[in-house]
């Protein structure tokens, strides 16, 4: 027999990559590689099947006829694989590297406590942590698991609900006293809110107003990048911000924020969620031992 030189089912799943991203860079991000590497591997499968897959161009790349043939029937083939190393898998222990990306004051509240009994539990498993606000693209960052709140707009993910966290308005007692305490939510126009950088699917404040929701943006003269700096700056007495209860529960008890229209707010909620990229609903182990371990013990306020 002929020795084989060519990996089919890795040429199989550079090429399933590049589809699913549209160009050779974000499939060569994906396997830690280079762009000329991917698309020499789809060069070298396109001579070896005799058939061309891509029409290229210098702004896109999009599948031939043949191309849409083989993209259907690989993912069926990678889907199989997939089930069967799954079942296999099942009976070993969970092992090898999860990438996980989390918001910054649900991951120090939360997902940082865990870690510990989650290595002890599954020894074999290490863990990449990133705690950044920014909303990633979790495909492009190539992270296994990113925990999410509020709605999701990505069809592509799959996502287990974690909890809902309570949403307040806070600011500080000396910030009330030299300001004035709004009495409705018309009256924060005249009051200085702290909002976020980057961009969500609402950056407006939900109140309810004789029995109907009413929306307020914020308006200030600060805006930052995360969770963690925006509870800072409100500690500091620069204005008033919308936040998670369980980031500032400490702070409400003892005094150093107050809650500001609480009348207005009796279900202001957001969910939180695990979400990640699942292939006909097949997961490695490693990954959904984490996500059960999350969802097992994560009791957000």
């Amino acid at each position: 027999m002929a020795k084989n030189e060519f990996n089919r089912s890795a040429e199989l799943e550079v090429f399933l990559k590049v589809v699913e991203f549209g160009n050779f860079s974000a499939a060569a991000r994906f396997f830690d590689n280079t762009p000329s590497s991917v698309s020499k591997t789809i060069s070298k499968l396109e001579q070896r099947l005799g058939a061309r897959l891509f029409n290229r161009s210098t702004r896109k790349l999009t599948l031939t006829s043949e191309g849409c043939v083989f993209y259907e029937h690989g993912l069926e083939i990678i889907a199989a694989l997939n089930e069967a190393e799954s079942i296999v898998g099942r009976q070993t222990k969970p092992s090898g590297n999860i990438r996980v990306n989390s918001n910054i004051p649900f991951g120090k509240k939360y997902v940082l406590p865990l870690i510990p009994d989650f290595l002890a539990a599954y020894p074999e498993i290490s863990i990449h942590l990133e705690l950044t606000d920014k909303v990633i693209n979790v495909l492009e960052e190539s992270a296994d698991i990113a925990i999410r709140t509020g709605n999701l707009s990505d069809s592509n993910l799959i996502s287990k609900k974690l909890g809902t966290a309570r949403m307040m308005v806070v600011t500080t007692p000396t910030y009330l006293k030299i300001n004035g305490n709004p009495q409705s939510p018309d009256d924060l126009k005249t009051h200085n809110l702290l909002d976020f950088t980057f961009s969500r699917v609402t950056r407006e404040w939900p109140f309810i107003v004789d029995g109907k929701e009413r929306m307020i943006a914020p308006q200030g003269n600060i805006k930052v990048s995360d969770g963690d700096t925006l509870r800072h700056l409100v500690l500091s007495g620069l204005g008033i911000a919308r936040l998670a209860y369980f980031q500032v529960e400490d702070d409400l008890e003892n005094g150093r924020l107050v809650s500001v229209l609480e009348d207005y707010t009796p279900s202001s909620t957001e969910d939180v969620y695990a979400v990640y990229v699942g292939q006909g609903g097949i997961l490695p182990n490693r990954i959904s031992a984490f996500i059960d371990f999350l969802y097992s013990r994560v009791k957000i306020k």
